[in-house]
């Protein structure tokens, strides 16, 4: 393979990360809301999604996936109704009637680590547009006078490695934003704001064609 065209993948592989809009919500949302350590959780969690997909297009699963509509369909709308269902769950947390005391900042609420990736691996797993991203992306990356298995290979652990440097540092950002991003006010504009787009891409997912 070229150096130019492993550079290439490199920035379709940073691209596709930074414009992840799933993943980087339930990342934000995990660490805003239950700390540092549910969003790294959610981070391995919503990784370990994209090496099954990566790793189902490297042996053709995906394509089938991409080949049948009926099963994209089917994928699509469960997606788009567990990303709709995270937001409107999200919706009663911030009335004040649901609290106890009102403080100026808000502590993040305890949550299962377990719990937090879980929910960052089905949000991934049920986003067809990541298996099509492989299945559609990754084949014009292989090389075809070498093995295309070990590039293959390559090519998924630079997009996870680019995956989890992305997502690790927006954990970390807003970690250290939590002072301000906190304060009861603030967290229920941001509760209401990413609700909003949580349910805004379920939507959008059930009704493209």
């Amino acid at each position: 393979m070229e150096p130019q065209h492993l550079m290439s993948w490199v920035l379709v592989a940073a691209i596709s990360a930074a414009t992840s809009g799933v993943d980087l919500m339930i990342a934000l949302r995990s660490t805003l809301f239950h700390g540092r350590r549910s969003g790294f959780a959610a981070v391995i969690g919503i990784e370990i999604g994209h090496a099954i997909r990566a790793g189902a297009s490297l042996v053709g699963l995906t394509a089938l996936l991409a080949a049948s509509t009926v099963a994209y369909d089917i994928v699509r709308i469960a997606g788009a109704c567990y990303l709709v269902w995270l937001g409107c769950t999200a919706i009663w947390k911030p009335l004040p009637l649901n609290r106890s005391t009102e403080t100026e900042t808000a502590a993040p609420t305890p949550q299962n680590p377990i719990d937090a990736a879980r929910s960052g691996l089905i949000s991934n797993m049920l986003n067809p547009k990541v298996g099509v991203f492989y299945i559609s992306i990754l084949p014009q990356f292989l090389p075809t006078e070498s093995p295309a298995a070990g590039w293959g290979v390559l090519l998924m652990s630079i997009a996870l490695a680019i995956g989890i440097l992305w997502h690790s540092a927006i954990v970390l950002a807003a970690t250290r934003a939590r002072g301000v991003l906190a304060r009861e006010r603030v967290k229920i504009w941001l509760d209401r704001t990413s609700t909003a787009v949580m349910i805004d891409l379920g939507v959008r997912l059930a009704t493209e064609h």
